[in-house]
């Protein structure tokens, strides 16, 4: 298969722009550059990188979504813990979750074995948000929301969530970072106590009518709409 081709069959771009990408030096097979778009590669036996990311034609990917329940932690193996994401696993599978969600917390996991989609979806650098349902142990006081729409600084970092909604003791917010336990520091900071912490959303997959424990495969429409925010990620 010609080298540009290869690209867009993978989704990395159009044949236009694989064949700039290729000129440009930031396509490399086999660790060696390649400026030549009608170069031959095996897509079973090269390894084709781009900027430095591996690309890959392999169909064998999977992904599930998970209502994550309070109390599990969102690793596949700790043998301090109770519970962990291995339970939600299907046998023979090796997958992993993408993104932090604390043991405290519930909501909206990714479970999946696409390295490609995961450094996409959880760097900085992309800044994909997400959404979350913050319960509190009082109302919060129009003072405070003040301080939490300018921003409160923590000890690694501004903590800025884009507020969404505000009723009484529920905030529903927006965050395009994921620091450690940050949205319970944040609001400790301003004197509160996070009582429930849910995660919604994750770029475009929403938690849904999703239950806690229920696992269920990612549909088409969600595949198709995180297929083009990784193109568009791309892109920019």
């Amino acid at each position: 298969m010609r080298l540009n081709k290869f690209l867009q069959a993978a989704g990395v771009a159009s044949r236009r722009k694989a064949d700039e990408l290729i000129k440009a030096g930031r396509v490399k097979v086999n660790d060696r550059p390649a400026t030549e778009p009608w170069r031959e590669v095996d897509p079973a036996r090269d390894r084709v990188v781009v900027d430095d990311r591996p690309v890959s034609l392999l169909p064998d990917k999977h992904y599930l979504k998970l209502y994550k329940p309070r109390g599990v932690t969102s690793t596949l193996a700790d043998p301090h813990a109770e519970r962990t994401l291995a339970e939600f696993v299907p046998p023979g599978r090796r997958l992993f979750p993408v993104g932090r969600l604390d043991r405290d917390s519930e909501g909206l996991v990714l479970l999946t074995d696409d390295g490609e989609l995961a450094y996409f979806l959880t760097h900085p650098r992309f800044g994909v948000v997400k959404r979350y349902r913050v319960e509190l142990d009082r109302p919060l006081r129009r003072e405070e929301l003040a301080r939490l729409r300018r921003g409160i600084q923590l000890e690694d970092g501004p903590f800025s969530p884009k507020v969404l909604k505000v009723e009484r003791r529920e905030v529903e917010l927006e965050l395009a970072e994921g620091r450690k336990r940050e949205i319970r520091r944040g609001f400790s900071a301003l004197g509160y106590r996070v009582v429930r912490l849910v995660r919604l959303s994750i770029g475009p997959l929403e938690l849904g009518e999703l239950r806690p424990g229920q696992v269920v495969p990612l549909s088409r429409e969600e595949l198709r709409a995180l297929r083009k925010l990784i193109a568009d990620l791309r892109g920019a």
